[in-house]
């Protein structure tokens, strides 16, 4: 059984053009995520002396703004994603419902 629905907007020209778009992204932002998580992880096994080093006189070391730079650097990839979805994504999803529907 097939939804005559679902059938013209997997043809649709423009869904094809949303999915490339969205998983190209999608894919991308999850590559730079990967890479600066793991670059952190790489980071914690092989240079612990480098992240124990005191920053100023106080007790925190390099490690913690580091740290904080991969969650706060993971908060800016999903604003990224979120304002693209929202704003380009979400405009061809209504296109191609809208010629789905006809």
């Amino acid at each position: 059984m097939s939804d005559p629905v679902v059938d013209r907007i997997k043809a649709n020209p423009r869904y094809q053009e949303l999915r490339n778009k969205r998983g190209s992204f999608g894919w991308m932002l999850t590559a730079l995520m990967m890479v600066v998580y793991y670059g952190y992880i790489a980071l914690i096994a092989f240079n612990k002396p480098f992240l124990a080093q005191p920053l100023g006189a106080g007790v925190t070391s390099v490690g913690v703004p580091i740290g904080m730079g991969v969650i706060i650097f993971t908060i800016i990839i999903t604003g990224i994603y979120v304002r693209r979805a929202n704003s380009e994504f979400d405009a061809l999803t209504a296109e191609i419902l809208k010629d789905a529907s006809k």
